[in-house]
């Protein structure tokens, strides 16, 4: 099975409106750059978008939110983003905010393949509205369910022909367990190389996983808050 696409336009071609997506990455860093530009160019519409986060205006999901072709954010942390705000506060989009450790157990049950699990985090807030709750040894829980996705997007440093991939450094994120959750897995790499040129021991996501790849071009690794200390006497 030749797993190889020519670029991002070419590995999402049959994403259809309506269609929900997991996007890999941690705030800018290890985004799906080239997909998630490959989704804008393509115009495709009224999309469910799983993610860590919502981008900054003017790069990474924020494409898709000036253009108004999200209808639903699931995400964690989304305070970077004045469109996404204006959005949320008009009423124009819809989200599930969801604690973080809580969305990255739903995303790697869905991995898994358990339907659902109970955690402590969101008891006795609106989180819990509407959801079934339980008593273990004294301590109450509410029941998540696993999320998946039609299609995962991620982004990867290496990958080879067969779909393995490797991540570096905190680029593995949120990934490793989209990578998994997804029902057709898309990955980006910034090298792809040939079968065997990988070390098996450094392989973060294996290729079984894995339904298409390519190699993307012209990364800008934005970060989303440059600090720096002033130099003494400056």
């Amino acid at each position: 099975m030749n797993k190889v696409y020519l670029n991002a336009l070419d590995a999402i071609r049959d994403i259809t409106d309506g269609s929900t997506i997991m996007l890999g990455g941690f705030g800018l860093c290890g985004i799906p750059e080239n997909c998630i530009k490959a989704l804008v160019h393509a115009g495709i519409k009224n999309l469910t978008c799983i993610s860590n986060n919502a981008g900054v205006d003017e790069f990474g999901l924020g494409y898709l939110l000036k253009t108004r072709q999200i209808k639903k954010m699931v995400s964690s942390y989304v305070g970077e983003n004045v469109e996404f705000e204006r959005q949320l506060l008009q009423g124009e989009l819809e989200v599930d905010l969801v604690p973080q450790g809580t969305l990255a157990t739903c995303i790697q049950m869905a991995a898994m393949g358990i339907p659902a699990f109970f955690t402590p985090a969101g008891y006795g807030t609106e989180i819990a509205a509407g959801k079934e709750t339980r008593s273990f040894d004294g301590k109450m829980y509410l029941m998540e369910y696993a999320l998946h996705a039609d299609y995962a997007m991620v982004k990867a440093w290496k990958g080879d022909r067969l779909g393995n991939l490797v991540f570096r450094k905190t680029t593995r994120n949120f990934s490793t367990s989209m990578a998994k959750a997804g029902n057709i897995t898309i990955a980006e790499v910034e090298e792809l190389v040939e079968p065997g040129a990988l070390d098996p021991d450094h392989v973060h996501v294996a290729g079984i996983y894995v339904h298409r790849i390519f190699q993307g071009t012209q990364y800008e690794r934005r970060i989303e808050k440059k600090t720096v200390r002033l130099k003494p006497n400056a």
